[in-house]
């Protein structure tokens, strides 16, 4: 059984859930293999369609734990023994943010990775590595840039200045700001119509568009997208969703197939953990 992480499936969705109060959530290796190896598992269970992630208490993840960031000092940090082999970005299915309070360092991180994000109003966020010595880490000089421009990124890193849930909304960190009692509501609702609506397949090929295009040029990306054109719609899926549409009721879309691989099919893989520390 994990240590601190606990999950829950219901309607379709898994929450997942950074659960160690006692150091309000704080990352250190043991949550780190727990997270990802969940996502792992959760990432080809057909009673899972789309994940949330939040945290227990009032925190969402702060950054790396203390005690490990003490311990690190004068010896450095030792990434070659890390083992998650993938960003969040990388699984197939959608993973939702549910921001519940501080998330800082290597929690914005993770929450960067997720494919939309909610957040607490009063939620606090901060890249925090300047203020404790450190560089960008993680490969948040890479994600940050993409989803709040160059300016803004190098503001939020070089400062690691403070900022609330409305200024998060309105750089583009967040999508979503919602009273803080219904937040993981709000997120799981979200998390439920992407499971009960859309196509599994579709939206594991659309990930893979979208994150994969980040870093390829148009014709690249154009190439990708008509592979995977021709590949959903010679699916069942397709005709599957063209015929409720037709008859007025909800679809009936297979779950993903364990074996899909979006990345052979448009031919562009998503940049993994590996990848962003080599």
């Amino acid at each position: 059984m994990p240590q601190h992480i606990s999950v829950e499936v219901a309607d379709g969705v898994a929450t997942v859930t950074f659960d160690k109060p006692e150091r309000r959530n704080a990352w250190d290796p043991v949550m780190e293999r727990e997270y990802f190896a969940e996502l792992d598992r959760l990432d080809r269970d057909d009673e899972v369609r789309a994940i949330v992630v939040t945290g227990a208490g009032s925190t969402f993840c702060p950054g790396v734990d203390a005690q490990r960031l003490e311990s690190a000092v004068g010896t450095g940090m030792n990434l070659s023994g890390r083992v998650s082999p993938t960003t969040a970005a990388g699984y197939r299915k959608p993973i939702v943010a549910a921001i519940n309070g501080a998330c800082a360092g290597m929690g914005l991180v993770q929450a960067l990775m997720c494919d939309v994000r909610f957040a607490a109003r009063g939620a606090r966020f901060t890249t925090a590595f300047s203020r404790r010595g450190l560089a960008g880490e993680y490969g948040i000089t890479w994600i940050l840039p993409r989803l709040v421009g160059i300016e803004n990124a190098l503001d939020l890193l070089l400062s690691g200045r403070v900022i609330e849930a409305d200024e998060a909304r309105e750089l583009g960190l967040v999508s979503r700001v919602v009273e803080p009692d219904d937040l993981l509501d709000a997120a799981q609702t979200y998390a439920a119509d992407l499971a009960r609506h859309c196509s599994p397949t579709s939206m594991a090929l659309i990930k893979n568009q979208v994150w994969s295009g980040l870093d390829t040029g148009f014709d690249e990306a154009l190439a990708g997208t008509y592979r995977a054109m021709a590949y959903a719609a010679g699916g069942r899926d397709f005709g599957e969703g063209v015929a409720s549409f037709l008859e007025r009721r909800d679809p009936e879309f297979a779950p993903l197939d364990p074996d899909l691989a979006p990345e052979e099919i448009t031919g562009r893989r998503v940049a993994q953990a590996g990848d962003l520390l080599s």
